[in-house]
């Protein structure tokens, strides 16, 4: 029987504003105990329990909603494989639908769809994610589909022969989409040989010369309860989806472990190439360029993504303004952050015909000196500040956020940020810290990619060549 603790992160404040006690982070949480996390005044409450053999359990109840979100998260990702298994992470993801001791690839399909539901996963960099979407009434059906492919898949020698050709067929529609493959090559412009330079996917060669024993022994080392966390949003109960976890996981959960902590570090990163290019017969020219930013455990993130929306994330945004609404030189234009758990990237992204990418990358490059001088108005960033309060409360629409949401956060940090305790983190961010971070980064080296028709990096305006001198 799990114990109960109240209580929210140091200094902290609930959401009706009061002060709760300290908590220990998700992973050194007492085995055996529950912890409210939030409690709503509309009856939202988020729950977390760590279960001795390390799993960590965590719910957030949405009432007035009739649907439930389940997702399986486990801590491992592409930045977790050996260059000479690149892609492996992404190709077991694939191959645990594919068949358990339980059911047939078709049954699991069969059995989601009788329900309307959604069974689906995806690999990242640091994790992957296994989630179904459904009925509150078919909560147990998700709980039993998630864990059954997650902890029962057979991996079988000719379903591993099969979906490496779907794998294949997959990184070339990466390769068929130049958005797609340009953010791979900036990666690999920023970061060079670090992993999280490498693509998510892996190479033909790397998923081509993959052996089933050594994915298999991958899925085995790595998919272990203490790197796992099961989060659950919706028209949901807690203590429901503990008995639950405890039925369909039986003996599995009688092994002790310790859960694995949150990433940390610092990255080291060698030197990269600073130009991508990708020669490609296509109609437009697409160019991204960026910088080196934040880990997602600076607390100057915040301030980071105020900068990110107002500099190029809505149609009000400086990059948008001054590419397409002042010069006409580009459809598509914006700005991303991407936040890891030691390094980080600041990118912005233009697609525009052939012959005006050198003047898009001289504006490019007036915007971001000009921003890293002056900073940015008191209305950019109030504007900023709105677009993040605005998405994220629209998000809260959906219960796959919700879910989302709070298995990230207990991945990542090993806590929980209310709605309230982030507006109010983004409420806090001043023009004057904006502007100090700005003068930081966009000072940095800059690296750039390009996906168009040049057959050589020669073939490139000087803009794009001066951007990153």
């Amino acid at each position: 029987m799990t114990t109960s603790v109240n209580g929210t992160a140091a200094g902290a404040q609930g959401t009706r504003g009061r002060p709760l006690p300290r908590r220990a982070p998700g992973h050194l949480q007492k085995p055996g105990t529950t912890v409210n996390l939030e409690r709503g005044d509309d009856g939202v409450a988020v729950r977390r329990t760590l279960l001795p053999s390390g799993l960590r359990v965590i719910t957030e109840r949405v009432p007035g909603v009739r649907s439930a979100s389940v997702g399986l998260w486990v801590q491992v990702g592409s930045r977790d494989e050996r260059p000479d298994v690149a892609g492996a992470a992404h190709y077991l993801e694939h191959l645990l639908f594919k068949g358990t001791a339980n059911r047939t690839a078709a049954a699991i399909a069969e059995e989601i769809d009788a329900v309307g539901g959604e069974l689906n996963a995806f690999t990242a960099k640091e994790h992957t994610c296994y989630y179904a979407h459904v009925l509150d009434e078919d909560l147990p059906l998700a709980v039993d589909l998630v864990c059954d492919v997650v902890f029962e898949a057979l991996c079988e020698p000719r379903d591993f022969e099969t979906e490496r050709g779907v794998v294949l067929e997959e990184i070339a529609m990466r390769d068929d989409d130049p958005e797609d493959l340009l953010h791979d090559a900036f990666l690999d412009a920023l970061m060079g040989e670090h992993a999280l330079g490498r693509p998510v996917l892996g190479t033909e060669q790397s998923i081509g010369d993959m052996r089933r024993d050594a994915l298999f022994n991958f899925y085995k080392r790595r998919y272990t309860l203490p790197r796992m966390v099961l989060a659950v949003a919706g028209n949901v109960d807690h203590a429901q989806v503990l008995r639950l976890v405890r039925k369909r996981l039986g003996d599995r959960l009688d092994r002790v472990g310790t859960p694995v902590a949150p990433r940390v570090g610092r990255a080291r990163i060698p030197s990269a190439r600073k130009l991508v290019l990708h020669p490609d017969d296509t109609e437009q020219a697409h160019l991204m360029l960026g910088v080196r930013a934040l880990d997602r455990h600076d607390e100057r993130r915040f301030a980071l993504n105020v900068l990110n929306a107002a500099l190029g994330g809505g149609m009000s945004s400086r990059l948008f303004q001054e590419v397409r609404e002042r010069r006409g030189l580009a459809y598509q234009v914006y700005s991303s952050v991407g936040l890891y758990a030691d390094a980080g990237t600041l990118s912005v992204y233009a697609g525009c015909q052939p012959d005006r990418l050198g003047d898009v990358a001289g504006v490019v490059r007036d915007v971001l000196s000009t921003v890293a001088r002056d900073g940015l108005s008191d209305a950019e960033v109030a504007r900023g500040k709105g677009q993040l309060r605005g998405g994220l409360v629209l998000g809260l629409e959906d219960t796959s956020s919700r879910m989302s949401r709070i298995g990230k956060g207990e991945l990542n940090y090993g806590d929980h940020l209310s709605v309230a305790q982030t507006l109010a983190r983004i409420d806090a961010v001043s023009a004057d810290e904006v502007a100090a971070l700005a003068r930081d980064l966009l000072r940095r080296p800059v690296a750039a990619a390009v996906v168009g028709p040049y057959a050589h990096a020669d073939d490139l305006p000087s803009q794009v060549h001066e951007v990153i001198s």
